[in-house]
């Protein structure tokens, strides 16, 4: 509600979209917890998070198998540590594809940060911070590629020009393709977790 709005007039309102707000209700996905049994995808390949109490031989408590999440530990610390896991992972990831597209255009940054906002894939400040979702480790290799190179060329554009796609489309030719999978899929990836 905007401030000064009255509580009367926001029941109204809702009163009068009811239909609407129960139709985006019911298609909102489902919310995927941290839990034994999970299907997560990592890079877009559907993986089961499965659950050990002993200790991963030498990864601490997280393992990324070709078919499998494993996390080590009690129930309780599960979804912490499965999170901290792919939170690590996204970082590893990222830093490379952004530091192999900043090799390319002969702009680093300045340092690259793992975060979770809620309404962005990525940014770049006039400091020349990148920050990524953690969230894009869920996404389609391709597409956090993309969203690594996007915000790489703003190192060097810091805008939405006609120069500024051109250098995305250098540094990554099939942009619309995976921009598309985003705006299709992307807050999907927010039910995990």
């Amino acid at each position: 509600m905007p401030d000064g709005a009255s509580l009367q007039k926001a029941f109204a309102f809702l009163d009068d979209r009811r239909d609407w707000l129960i139709a985006r209700l019911a298609a909102a996905p489902v919310p995927i917890a941290f839990q034994a049994g999970a299907i997560v995808p990592v890079l877009g390949q559907d993986r089961v998070l499965r659950i050990t109490p002993r200790p991963l031989p030498g990864n601490g408590p997280f393992r990324l198998t070709p078919t499998s999440i494993e996390v080590a530990g009690h129930a309780e610390h599960i979804p912490r540590r499965t999170r901290d896991g792919l939170v690590a992972l996204a970082g590893t990831v990222l830093r490379s594809a952004a530091l192999e597209y900043s090799d390319r255009i002969g702009h680093r940054p300045n340092a690259v940060v793992i975060a979770a906002p809620r309404t962005r894939w990525g940014s770049c400040s006039s400091k020349g911070v990148l920050r990524f979702s953690w969230r894009l480790i869920l996404a389609p290799e391709p597409v956090l590629r993309y969203v690594a190179a996007h915000e790489v060329a703003h190192l060097r554009h810091m805008n939405h020009s006609p120069d500024f796609w051109a250098l995305v489309a250098t540094l990554y030719p099939e942009f619309e393709r995976e921009r598309a999978w985003l705006k299709a899929h992307g807050s999907a990836l927010m039910r995990f977790g």
